[in-house]
This record gives structure tokens, C-alpha cells and sequence, in this order.
């Protein structure tokens, strides 16, 4: 099976040289399709300092499709929703095969910090961000230091 090659790799590839403020691995060892990954919190943000728990399912046809990837941490953020599901446009309709999960995780931790308000998983939250940046940034941190203080 394909899919259980390029995991192999990749994880070979993340273990020995895992992204700046990321890591990611197999949950257990019977199983390459279900990993758990760790990313912190991007500086000059109010998620800095946060250590983030993301859930990661790979379909059998990955890399044709792309990963489930969720949030395990409560988050607060326009463009993830309670479940933990993220409204990252490469995790649905932008997916290329050449991507991996190393990228996928760097574009999570940019997307913490730069939100998309005009595509909203959370549309009051959105609203939040676009007309009072300051309270969604003291909720945002709040919720990172009440949910992801490691």
C-alpha cells in the first residue's frame, strides 16, 4: 500500500528533522494511519507560549487526499470550532499531493496567528476579530493559558 510508504518516510523525514515548534509521530505502533502532533503556539501572538494537542488521520488514499487534522486543545479562533476542526483552505480544497505533514503543521501555526475572518468556522468569533481586536486577543490568550500552558 502506498499510503503506508510515504507515512514510513514521512515519519522518518519529521522525526529526524522536525519543523521549529513542531513535532508529530504515529500514535502507536500498529498503526501508521492515526498520529498525535504538538505545536507551539507562533511568538508575538496570543497563542505564544501555548503548547497545542492536534489529532491527525490519514485516509488510505493519502496522499491523493489530504489528512483529517483536529484540534485536541480548545482553541479560540475564528476558523476553529469547538469539535477542533480547522477551516484551513489546504486542508480541503487547496490540497496538493506534494504536500506533507510537516507543511500542513507550519500552516496551522501560521494560521493561529493570521486568521481568515471572511471564512469562518466560528462567525461570532470573526466578527470579534475584525471589530475588537483587543478583547479577541485577551480571550485568545486567556484560552491559551487556561488550555495549552505546558
Amino acid at each position: 500500500m502506498l499510503a503506508v510508504t510515504i507515512l514510513q518516510k514521512e515519519y522518518i523525514w519529521i522525526s529526524e528533522n522536525p519543523p521549529e515548534g513542531c513535532s508529530a509521530g504515529p500514535v502507536s505502533d500498529d498503526d501508521i494511519f492515526h498520529w498525535q502532533a504538538i505545536i507551539v503556539g507562533p511568538l508575538e501572538s496570543p497563542y505564544e507560549h501555548g503548547v497545542f494537542e492536534l489529532k491527525v488521520s490519514f485516509p488510505r488514499d493519502y496522499p491523493v487526499k489530504p489528512p483529517q487534522v483536529t484540534f485536541i486543545t480548545p482553541v479560540y479562533h475564528p476558523n476553529i470550532d469547538k469539535s477542533g476542526r480547522i477551516g484551513l483552505d489546504i486542508l480541503r480544497h487547496n490540497w496538493r499531493p506534494v504536500l506533507h505533514l510537516h507543511k500542513v503543521l507550519l500552516s496551522i501555526m501560521s494560521f493561529l496567528a493570521d486568521p481568515d475572518p471572511n471564512e469562518p468556522l466560528v462567525p461570532h468569533i470573526a466578527q470579534q476579530y475584525i471589530s475588537d481586536r483587543k478583547e479577541y486577543n485577551r480571550t485568545a490568550r486567556e484560552w491559551t493559558h487556561k488550555y495549552a500552558s505546558s
